[in-house]
């Protein structure tokens, strides 16, 4: 797995990055007009529709939901309390219950939930394939599940650097991870900033729950990893190893997309005199 595609480095790293993450962070990755397109599949076509939100972070996803469904019928589920609290921050999120919890281990009944939502949160998976299967549980039948992350980069170099900070799934990954679990329905769009160019950035896939209960997956998925574990000394080396190399890596991203976004302003700016 990737360095920090494990829960206590996830855990450590929104714990720093928590504090700049919504203004710093969040505009170069995930999006309004990004947001607003991967949310059509969700096909919110109620107020009253129930919603869980897993991986919630700072509730920039949240936002968008609860312009379709009304405060009361979401719930924002995250392993950071830290990002949690920032969410609690904002008025729009106030009243809006949030639950701190393991996307791979979700503390909800089966067939609880008329939608899930998971935006940004697959990548720190240390079982993808587990956390998906979650979603499929929780969910009513005839219910949606819209799982939104980023995708396999084609770059060598940046291929590299992301394979070494976090999990980025392949296009079929994804598909896969639906069609094990027992999605049916199964409909996609690529997702992309705008200093994104020539390929896509992430993808938004979603998929209809067909029957009650359990997916018939999940008694062959062996749980590998719980949160917060009990650390060692070898378990602490490895600790500190992989989250300071992860952060590294993952940090890198954020210039790469501030001189790419600048870049693409000003091109912006010289198309629109001529």
């Amino acid at each position: 797995m990737r360095l920090i595609q494990h829960k206590n480095e996830a855990y450590w790293f929104y714990r720093f990055l928590s504090i700049f993450y919504d203004k710093h962070v969040n505009p170069f990755f995930w999006n309004k007009p990004m947001r607003d397109k991967a949310l059509k599949l969700a096909n919110l076509s109620s107020v009253n529709l129930k919603v869980v939100d897993v991986g919630a972070g700072t509730g920039f996803t949240s936002e968008g939901l609860l312009e379709k469904i009304n405060a009361n019928n979401l719930t924002m589920l995250d392993q950071s309390p830290h990002q949690l609290e920032r969410a609690e921050t904002k008025s729009v999120l106030r009243s809006v219950k949030k639950t701190l919890g393991d996307a791979e281990d979700l503390p909800f009944p089966d067939d609880s939930f008329d939608r899930y939502v998971s935006a940004g949160s697959i990548e720190y998976w240390p079982n993808p394939q587990l956390g998906v299967c979650e979603s499929y549980r929780v969910i009513k039948p005839g219910g949606i599940a819209l799982l939104i992350g980023p995708i396999q980069v084609r770059n060598r170099i940046f291929r590299l650097f992301s394979d070494m900070w976090m999990l980025f799934p392949s296009i079929q990954d994804y598909f896969n991870y639906y069609k094990k679990a027992g999605f049916e329905d199964i409909k996609y769009v690529f997702i992309s900033p705008e200093w994104v160019k020539n390929e896509p950035y992430g993808i938004a896939i979603a998929g209809t729950k067909s029957k009650s209960g359990k997916s018939p997956l999940v008694n062959s998925i062996v749980k590998n990893e719980s949160s917060y574990e009990q650390m060692s000394l070898i378990r602490s080396l490895k600790f500190l190893y992989r989250f300071f190399f992860g952060s590294f890596f993952g940090f890198i991203f954020v210039p790469v997309a501030l001189i790419s976004s600048l870049k693409n302003t000003k091109k912006i700016r010289k198309a629109s005199k001529h």
